[in-house]
């Protein structure tokens, strides 16, 4: 007998989470004032952005990896090298993540899985001080 594992994808909600996750995520960052500089990094219209962040979140929660399908592989600290982004910047970024997946992922064993990852990639995306 064989267990099937569960991604965290699954686990918490598949596409809709997701969606929800990544929408919520660039409606507080174009919304919060005490985000603006993490918005000021972002193109006008955030839509190809936040397109980009659901495929990414995807395949990293689990899910089908779109992202690597459409763009190859994602190499995130290098195609973040056009922006500036120091301690306030990725501060700003962590403050709307973290507030998205309060919002949209319910269980909190689930959150603790999934922050740890993402504020150690947020910090290796700081490329100024």
């Amino acid at each position: 007998m064989s267990e099937e594992t569960i991604t965290l994808y699954q686990a918490i909600g598949g596409d809709a989470t997701v969606k929800a996750l990544t929408d919520r995520f660039y409606e507080l960052m174009d919304t919060l004032p005490e985000a603006a500089r993490c918005r000021a990094i972002h193109p006008p219209d955030l839509s190809g952005s936040a397109e980009k962040f659901y495929d990414y979140m995807t395949g990293y929660l689990g899910g089908p990896p779109i992202y690597m399908e459409k763009r190859g592989h994602p190499m995130l600290r290098r195609r973040h090298f056009v922006a500036e982004i120091g301690p306030a910047e990725r501060d700003e970024w962590l403050l709307c993540f973290r507030q998205a997946l309060e919002e949209t992922v319910h269980h909190p064993k689930l959150r603790e899985l999934i922050l740890p990852a993402i504020e150690k990639l947020a910090h290796h995306m700081q490329n100024k001080e």
